[in-house]
C-alpha cells in the first residue's frame, strides 16, 4: 500500500536506481498493486506452495537487485540481503514443512 499511495518515497527511489528515473513511478505504483495482489492470494489460501514459492523468487529478486543496485537506499543497507534471506527461510518452513502435503500438484 506504501508504493501505490506514494508513501516512502524511498521505494521509488530505489526502482529509479534499477530502472532509471522515467519510469520510477509508474513501475513502484504497478510494484505496489502486485504486492496487494500477492497479500490476497496469500490470505485466500489457494495453492500455499505456488504462492510460498512465488513469494521466494520475488523477495529474493528484489532484494538482491537492491544488494547490487541500491545498497545505500536500502532500510538495513547491506543487511537487507540477510533479512531477506531469513524471512525466505520461514516461507520455505511454514509452506513445505509445517503445512501438510495437499493432494493436488499445488
Amino acid at each position: 500500500m506504501c508504493k501505490v499511495l506514494h508513501l516512502v518515497p524511498r521505494h521509488e527511489a530505489i526502482v529509479a536506481r534499477m530502472l532509471g528515473p522515467a519510469y520510477a513511478s509508474p513501475l513502484t505504483k504497478l510494484i505496489g498493486l502486485a504486492e496487494i495482489g500477492m497479500a490476497l492470494w496469500v490470505l485466500s489460501g489457494r495453492y500455499l506452495r505456488l504462492s510460498v514459492a512465488v513469494q521466494i523468487a520475488l523477495v529474493l529478486t528484489m532484494n538482491v537487485l537492491g544488494f547490487l543496485l541500491a545498497p545505500d537506499l536500502l532500510l538495513w543497507h547491506h543487511y537487507n540481503l540477510l533479512f531477506a534471506g531469513l524471512f525466505t527461510l520461514v516461507l520455505y518452513y511454514y509452506g513445505f514443512r509445517l503445512t501438510p502435503r495437499p493432494s493436488s500438484l499445488f
